[in-house]
């Protein structure tokens, strides 16, 4: 059953906390009517698994705060097959956490603390109470959940060394690549008239702008005068210390290739012609900074959890889930998905928030995001 939910991969996204808010703000809603369980929980036993179980109460506290955080998996909520991967979830982070070492308790509940703060401060002060109104959650009980996630990530990466590091870099160095790129973006329809423009069009374009750059002018002009990118226009064309596996083949593929501060021959994409500059690239892990770095041992650290999840240990694990049947029927298709949520491969959405999205960076730009690709997030929140 594990196998179906690739889509619910931010539920245990590495860097998940890095794009909560994201979420947060669509959250608020209807007020759930279950109460929060009580210090003495009386209620029914759903799942059993080797030294503890999960009750009604637990799990139900377990779907309110996934509600809170990921406010577009509440309709999946009352699919059978989708709480039963939910309470298998939960009973591996419960497991992992309740075994994990003293220190990676320690250091997973300073880390929630700090990330729980940091998510809080992105929502208006008074919205907040609203929305954990509308989930009859308190803060506590986010942070709950944070420290449990954050216990089990630190734990897995003890006795993640350098060398392990450097290895899933060299495995995926493009997943953890980031450049600063301008460019200058001539759509193949015209924003204006939204008419089709011809290519032979629009590359007359592209080459007018790569005349007036390569001589000599300024590029941050060139973007504000020409660009049709709605996302970096008015920055100059600039996109900064971004993950360049958020974007489709060819842009990207420039990103990684062209010399620093270069001029680039138009780059053609489905969106359009592109004029490129490179001003920086950090592609090798000695240029990697502290927190890149972390993201690295955060994503070996993933790849063990998955691993936990789906090479057996979970299922030897369970012993008995008795959830009570829904008499909604399901709705939707999830066949076709495959994984356990702890992949941060780029290229997360999976998930994927950049489905027929245009644009380099995935929430607002226009012309150079992946649309089979899977937004980074979390794992190198640095590159945003």
């Amino acid at each position: 059953m594990l196998q179906k939910y690739k889509t619910v991969k931010k539920v245990l996204s590495v860097g998940m906390i890095a794009v909560l808010s994201l979420s947060l703000l669509a959250a608020c809603g209807k007020k759930e009517e279950a109460t929060t369980p009580e210090s003495t929980d009386t209620s029914a036993v759903v799942a059993t698994y080797d030294g503890g179980t999960i009750t009604a109460n637990e799990f139900d506290m377990e779907q309110r705060v996934m509600k809170f955080l990921y406010p577009e998996y509440a309709q999946m909520m009352d699919m059978d097959d989708f709480k039963d991967y939910l309470v298998r979830q939960e009973i591996a982070y419960k497991y992992l956490s309740e075994n994990a070492s003293d220190e990676a308790k320690t250091e997973g509940s300073k880390v929630a603390t700090e990330q729980f703060d940091k998510m809080k401060a992105q929502v208006p002060e008074e919205q907040w109470p609203e929305m954990l109104k509308a989930q009859n959650l308190t803060d506590d009980n986010i942070k709950d959940y944070m420290t449990r996630i954050m216990t089990v990530i630190k734990d897995k990466e003890t006795g993640v060394t350098e060398d392990d590091m450097k290895a899933e870099f060299d495995k995926n160095k493009e997943q953890y690549t980031t450049a600063s790129v301008r460019h200058v973006l001539i759509n193949f329809t015209d924003p204006k008239t939204q008419k089709e423009r011809k290519k032979e069009d629009a590359l007359k374009i592209a080459k007018e702008v790569k005349a007036k750059l390569d001589g000599g002018a300024d590029f941050a002009e060139v973007a504000k005068e020409y660009s049709e990118d709605p996302g970096s226009a008015d920055k100059g064309g600039l996109y900064e210390n971004a993950a360049v596996a958020q974007w489709v083949e060819a842009f990207k593929q420039a990103a990684i290739t062209l010399p620093l501060n270069k001029i680039s021959d138009p780059v053609e994409t489905e969106y359009g012609y592109h004029v490129m500059k490179v001003e920086a690239r950090t592609d090798a892990y000695d240029k990697m900074t502290a927190e890149q770095k972390d993201s690295i041992k955060s994503s070996i650290a993933a790849a063990k959890i998955d691993t936990f999840m789906t090479g057996g240990e979970l299922d030897k694990l369970v012993k008995e889930v008795n959830l009570p049947k829904t008499d909604k029927a399901e709705e939707g298709s999830t066949e076709g998905t495959e994984g356990t949520g702890t992949d941060t491969q780029t290229g997360t959405e999976g998930e994927s928030k950049t489905d027929d999205t245009k644009g380099t960076d995935t929430k607002t730009d226009a012309g150079t995001t992946d649309k089979d690709a899977t937004t980074s997030e979390g794992t190198d929140s640095s590159s945003k």
